[in-house]
């Protein structure tokens, strides 16, 4: 008993569907490249949320190191300095409001 030729195409042809089905379901599938272009795309949007804070920083530094007014006042607000006739208020934090309840 042999196996027609055309046996053969569908055998293999059968093989070869199983495997890629396998393959592309399987823990390096399309699911799995899926999830790593999303963690691509988020870890994209940290890196430039990070440059942008990087780059106001470098700004805020620059603006010290330049103007001494900005060194005054950043040093006055940092050790809770006065002038002399200044007047200082401190405000409590205010609770978020409470719902009334009848």
């Amino acid at each position: 008993m042999s196996i027609s030729k055309t046996s053969k195409y569908v055998a293999g042809a059968a093989i070869v569907a199983l495997y890629g089905w396998i393959a592309l379901r399987g823990p390096l599938g399309i699911q799995s490249l899926l999830d790593k272009r999303q963690e691509i795309r988020t870890l994209q949007e940290q890196n430039s949320s990070m440059a942008r804070e990087v780059e106001r920083r470098r700004d805020r530094i620059r603006r010290l190191s330049d103007s001494p007014s900005e060194q005054e006042m950043e040093i006055r607000k940092q050790l809770k300095l006065l002038k002399p006739g200044e007047t200082t208020f401190i405000l409590p934090d205010t609770p978020p409001a409470e719902e009334s309840k009848p």
